[in-house]
Formats: structure tokens, C-alpha cells, sequence
């Protein structure tokens, strides 16, 4: 199968013209022969990231699945005959807001996740994600969903990785240095393809200032990178991957990656 990423410039507060900007590059990319199964997105790729506070993000956030956002991103499945994983602002049915993903295909909504570790002035508006790490099947693989700075507890990748998943999908906004390089390590220690994709630019809103590092990426069971964004602007990628090579756990030695684990150790 193909993956892809797409590395966006979004635009603060207005949906429709990130839609936008999405469509023009799988557009793109279909003009010089290229198209992904499956593409990741940023977080909050439609929204921006920076919110005042609860007031502004409510304004933004969106049901889930009969947003507009959502909705749309169906449609755009539908007709490029693609499947997304990508980073919405949703508003719960009981008035919470989520920093959430959505898993979408042409058949409608296939997964929801809400971020577990809400990072820095998120605690702004978002409430902790109170829903399972998700392992679904999309576009012919298992995948994985986790959001941003989940990257830096090594249990939510593992969860995903017991879960089956093949494939880690990690919408994400970066403004930390260290996630690139860690995702090889995610990757490698759990035998898995992850997908992370960033956005670039800054934002400087309602007394909050944010640089986002870009630098999107694709890496393999093995931990070699097989896609390397740019740090400075938008960019998207694509790589044809056999998800199958994630099921092999098998380690030099005769070792086995997960069946060696020693979880009756594993406690303080």
C-alpha cells in the first residue's frame, strides 16, 4: 500500500480553506503520478492551534461525525478513493471540546480518538481524552491512532502496538525538538510503520506564541526513515509500504519482540 503525509501551513480559524489547501496537494501530488491509500494529517489542521481560551476553541470545535470538517473529508475520500487519519477540534454531545482524530474512509467515519496527554496551554480549553487508543482497519491495513505529544509516553504507542496495529498514524503540531527522532525509537521498539505529520509555521494569538517544526515522517519496522520532511514549509509525501513486515516480531537470535516481554517485572 501507499502512505502519505501531508505537512500544511494552516490557516488560524478558517476550516474551508485548510480543506482547501488539502485537496491541492493530493492534486498535486496526483499530477506527478503519485496518490496515497492513506494519508495522515496534521493536529488540528483545520483550525489552527492557539485558542484564547474555552469561548474561542467551542466556536471551532465541531460534532463529531456530522461536522463540517468531517463531512468533508468523506466526500474528498470518496472521490480520491483514499482513506485519512487527521486532527480535528471536537465538541463532544455533552459540551466537552477534544483535541481528537478522526480515521475516515470512503464509508464514512471508521474511528475516533481524543488525545490522552494534553500538552501546555491546550489545558486552556481541551479535556483529557477519555476513550481507548484505537486499532481499525483502513485502506487494507491495521492502524494505530495516537495524537502529538502522546509521543513521549512510550505506553501509548506499545497499546497500539499489542493492539495489532501495523501502522502508527500521529497527527501532530511540534513545537518540541526531540519527537523526530524519537519516533524511530517508537517505530523500532515496537516493529511498526508510524506516520507522524506536522504542520510548519507560527501562530501568535491572544498572548500565546507557538513555532511548529515540521519535519514530518515515515518510518519502518526496522526504524529507517523512509520520508524526511522539510522544517520550513509545506510538503507532502508518499511511500509504498507492506504493512505485513509489522507482524514480524522476529529478532536476531531467535528472540521475539513481544513475546520476550517481561511484564511481571515491569512495575515500580
Amino acid at each position: 500500500m501507499h502512505v502519505g503525509y501531508i505537512q500544511t501551513l494552516p490557516s488560524w480559524g478558517l476550516p474551508a480553506e485548510n480543506l482547501t489547501a488539502v485537496v491541492d496537494a493530493i492534486r498535486q501530488a496526483r499530477r506527478i503520478g503519485t496518490s496515497a491509500d492513506l494519508w495522515v494529517l496534521p493536529e488540528l489542521f483545520s483550525t489552527g492551534y492557539l485558542f484564547a481560551d474555552r469561548d474561542e476553541a467551542a466556536s471551532l470545535c465541531e460534532p463529531i461525525p456530522d461536522g463540517p470538517t468531517v463531512t468533508a473529508l468523506i466526500s474528498i475520500a470518496m472521490r480520491e478513493r483514499t482513506a485519512f487519519v487527521a486532527g480535528v477540534a471536537e465538541r463532544a454531545p455533552d459540551g466537552r471540546l477534544f483535541n481528537s482524530a478522526v480515521a475516515v474512509d470512503s464509508t464514512g467515519i471508521i474511528a475516533l480518538y481524543r488525545k490522552a496527554h494534553v500538552f501546555g496551554n491546550e489545558r486552556r480549553w481541551a479535556s483529557p481524552g477519555d476513550l481507548p487508543f484505537p486499532v481499525v482497519t483502513l485502506a487494507g491495513a491495521r492502524v494505530g491512532i495516537m495524537i502529538c505529544f502522546d509521543w513521549r509516553f512510550p505506553e501509548a504507542a506499545r497499546t497500539l502496538a499489542l493492539g495489532g496495529a501495523q501502522i502508527i498514524a500521529h497527527p501532530s503540531n511540534l513545537v518540541l525538538p526531540n519527537c523526530p527522532d524519537a519516533m524511530v525509537t517508537r517505530a523500532l521498539e515496537n516493529g511498526v510503520f508510524t506516520v507522524t505529520c506536522d504542520r510548519v509555521g507560527s501562530e501568535d494569538h491572544a498572548g500565546q506564541q507557538a513555532t511548529f517544526i515540521g519535519r514530518s515522517r515515515i518510518i519502518g519496522p526496522d526504524g529507517k526513515i523512509l520520508s524526511d520532511g522539510p522544517a520550513d514549509r509545506p510538503f507532502c509525501d508518499v511511500v509504498e509500504i507492506d504493512p505485513a513486515r509489522a507482524d514480524i516480531k522476529r529478532l536476531a537470535g531467535g528472540n521475539d519482540l513481544f513475546l520476550d516481554r517481561r511484564p511481571d517485572l515491569y512495575r515500580p
